[in-house]
């Protein structure tokens, strides 16, 4: 008989919520936002190639607010991780440092990290790339709060 480990009850609870927010979160469907992967302190995101997601129809590029959005999303999620609690957070401060535009029609591809926790705040960096981790299209650094009392709500249960 083989019985579940807390250690994988714990993965399919934290990847149970993230499908449950992904699938709830309206700019998250909107942008077509998948789950990719995951890990103690980090998440991995894919933001697959749409046509409403284009900034320059002529070039076929992503625009960067639905980059920014992306990696927005996984940062926040690696820092409910790292939490060891699925608790609502808002984002206090999250830099972009744009360094090149995605291949025309590109997938992008975020993985947020929560590299330190204190007993409110949350700090995360990350990376966007497009297929290839060496080389990216962004680096984010943030911090993340958590706000006490709230909970998350999925679209038409309350």
């Amino acid at each position: 008989m083989n019985e579940e480990t807390p250690e994988a009850r714990a993965a399919r609870r934290q990847k149970r919520f993230l499908d449950n927010f992904l699938e709830n979160v309206p700019h998250m469907k909107e942008l077509g936002i998948e789950f990719h992967g995951i890990g103690d302190k980090w998440v991995e995101l894919v933001m697959p190639f749409k046509e409403s997601q284009v900034a320059d129809p002529e070039y076929g590029i992503i625009a960067s607010g639905a980059i920014f959005s992306l990696m927005d999303s996984v940062c926040g999620m690696a820092s409910m991780l790292a939490r060891g609690a699925l608790e609502p957070n808002a984002t206090i401060d999250l830099r972009v440092d744009y360094l090149r535009e995605p291949r025309p029609q590109a997938t992008v591809i975020g993985r947020g990290e929560c590299y330190r926790m204190t007993r409110q705040i949350a700090f995360v960096r990350g990376v966007a790339h497009d297929g290839d981790p060496a080389a990216p299209i962004a680096h984010v650094a943030g911090t993340f709060v958590f706000t006490p009392g709230a909970t998350f709500v999925p679209a038409g249960a309350a």
